[in-house]
């Protein structure tokens, strides 16, 4: 019989030391009392309490803690009522004080945050509200974590979730917001317009100042090219000059030079003939004695005006060619003429008019003063 009393009462003394055995997971504290008096906060870990004596108040978790509050109408300053809606980030630094400092803290903190909202809002209008979140938060936030400090209670952040206005004044912000991007495209466009026709404007003088550069540059180089060109047929005949001045022609050749330039010149064309010094020999041996005395029957005078040959076409011209090319063109196609007729005829024989006086002189290359009969 004393045995079984001794096993009931060892039974009744490990309940007890187990039922007393308390392990504090972490981020939890316990708030202990002593006969209903305050004595400790436990920690994680593990502990050990009087039985009957000792009794755990309160389970407290130390983690931050996310509180999102149902909306809350407010009204701004000016007079739009809206709903409004935070969400609160606090932790528990003090065990004690969040016991024994409120009843329902949470509760409390609910309802501070609400008439701290409704202070805010009403010192702002609608769109200033509406702008300003991180102001609102920050201003929240302060009030917040002064207020539960008392309670052991840590705000970390204050967030405003959301902002509904009326829908009236959703109406007329959807207009408004409609006007303000209808005003910005139009801005835009002008200003794409405007940068258009600027960069349109400078092409087209940079074009105009390129072209003239360009036409600039074509007649110099015509010119430059004409004044060269002259500069080598004069050249040229001052070279020939001093080649026949160098051959030494004698009589005979001067005399045949002259007969070729008495048939270019006898072709009835003209008002007035070039013959030598020694005219009755050339008369005579010519024949046209009557011809340049007026005997006879005397060749009619041909006023027409003597044929040309046609130039030669330049294949490199077309229709597409510019003024500065077709210049060009007539240029050396001139200076080609100028050579060929200056080859043909042996020597330089100035243009005369008619009935203009000619010098009469024994050099055979020389006019004299006698007119056909017309």
């Amino acid at each position: 019989m004393g045995a079984v009393i001794v096993i009931i009462i060892l039974v009744l003394v490990l309940w007890l030391i187990f039922a007393n055995v308390r392990v504090v997971p972490q981020a939890q504290a316990y708030v202990i009392e002593t006969l209903g008096k305050f004595k400790e906060v436990w920690g994680a870990g593990l502990h050990l309490k009087m039985p009957f004596i000792e009794r755990i108040v309160k389970r407290i978790s130390m983690k931050e803690q996310v509180l999102d509050f149902p909306p809350q109408p407010v009204i701004t300053k000016d007079n739009v009522t809206m709903q409004i809606d935070s969400v609160v980030f606090c932790r528990v630094f003090d065990p004690r004080l969040f016991t024994y400092g409120v009843e329902n803290p949470l509760v409390g903190l609910q309802n501070l945050a609400a008439t701290t909202l409704r202070n805010i809002i009403g010192e702002m209008e609608l769109d200033q509200t509406l702008t300003s979140r991180d102001e609102i938060n920050v201003k929240m936030q302060q009030v917040l974590d002064d207020a539960t400090d008392a309670w052991g209670i840590k705000v970390t952040r204050v967030e405003i979730k959301n902002i509904q206005p009326p829908k009236e004044i959703e109406e007329v912000m959807t207009k408004q917001m409609r006007a303000e991007r209808e005003r910005r495209q139009t801005v835009l466009e002008a200003q794409a317009h405007q940068e258009a026709v600027v960069s349109r404007a400078e092409g087209d003088k940079k074009a105009k100042i390129l072209s003239a550069e360009a036409e600039r540059d074509a007649q110099v180089a015509l010119a430059e090219g004409r004044a060269k060109s002259i500069s080598l047929v004069y050249e040229a005949e001052a070279e020939g000059l001093k080649a026949l001045r160098n051959a030494q022609i004698d009589e005979g050749v001067l005399r045949l030079k002259g007969i070729e330039a008495l048939k270019d010149i006898a072709d009835g064309r003209a008002t007035k003939i070039y013959m030598p010094t020694d005219i009755s020999q050339v008369v005579s041996t010519l024949g046209v004695a009557g011809e340049a005395l007026g005997i006879g029957d005397a060749t009619k005078v041909d006023h027409s005006p003597k044929p040309k040959p046609a130039p030669k076409t330049d294949d490199c011209i077309d229709e597409d060619t510019g003024r500065g090319g077709v210049e060009a063109a007539a240029t050396t196609a001139a200076i080609h003429s100028s050579i060929e007729e200056n080859a043909r005829k042996g020597a330089k024989i100035s243009d005369l008019a008619e009935d203009q006086p000619v010098v009469t002189t024994s050099n055979p290359f020389e006019i004299s003063d006698v007119k056909t009969k017309r």
